[in-house]
């Protein structure tokens, strides 16, 4: 998608708060994703639940080539839980850490059965208390399947909430609390996902040109200007702390 014609800022402009930088951010990504889909496929809870946690180290795409045949053949707790480790594993095989996901998947579902009623709790300490899920999961799964305002924080926001000057980049927590201050709460649901789609189309790790990025020619600090100008994202992450 190409959007040099929303650009509203030169790389020459005057220095601005976060304050303000997440207002244009916000602003931009309003224009270019007014109704940000969930990248990951699912039908309810559970399985945006399960599909959530088989995206650690995978990416959608590949999630969404294997849970299909996933989902028919465990399309709830109650039955997932009946499934040998094994059989999940060969449904999975394909993604990364799939013998660990297999584990989880089958752990988590045992435990939605025995604690929950074979339900998906929407509750976060609930949530993180399931085998395989994160406190990310957790939050996406709330933001996305009861609506509940919470950012949940992948390493690519964090990568670019850094990058953007928005948040030291110390860690996803502290990019978490950043966001949540910086942003109004009503726009936490869909903005999450906007900067994961910006990221993507616009805004990569590595080989990024800074002048050709709608948000990061006139958002990215100096010193981080410099560091991403080695194409690494490490030197990036150390400059945002200083």
């Amino acid at each position: 998608m190409r959007c040099a014609s929303l650009r509203t800022m030169s790389g020459a402009a005057k220095r601005l708060s976060k304050a303000e930088k997440a207002e244009r951010i916000g602003e931009l990504l309003d224009r270019l994703y007014p109704d940000p889909p969930i990248p990951l496929d699912h039908h309810d809870a559970f399985t945006l639940l399960v599909a959530v946690a088989l995206s650690a180290q995978t990416t959608d795409k590949k999630v969404n080539e294997v849970t299909p045949a996933l989902f028919a053949l465990a399309p709830t707790p109650a039955v997932m839980a009946t499934l040998s480790v094994e059989s999940l594993l060969s449904a999975i095989r394909t993604l990364g850490l799939a013998p660990t996901k297999a584990r989880n998947l089958k752990a988590m579902s045992e435990k939605l059965v025995r604690d929950f009623g074979g339900e998906v709790p929407c509750d976060m300490e609930a949530l993180e208390s399931l085998p395989g899920v994160g406190h990310k999961t957790a939050s996406v799964v709330l933001s996305q399947a009861f609506g509940q305002p919470t950012f949940p924080v992948d390493t690519h926001i964090h990568r670019l909430a850094a990058r953007w000057g928005l948040s030291s980049g110390r860690n996803v927590e502290t990019t978490e609390r950043d966001l949540k201050a910086l942003f109004a709460r009503d726009t936490w649901k869909r903005r999450h996902l906007q900067i994961i789609y910006f990221g993507r189309e616009h805004c990569p790790a590595l080989r990024h040109l800074v002048d050709s990025c709608p948000i990061c020619e006139w958002a990215m600090p100096q010193a981080l200007r410099k560091a991403n100008t080695k194409g690494s994202a490490a030197p990036l992450a150390r400059a945002a702390r200083k």
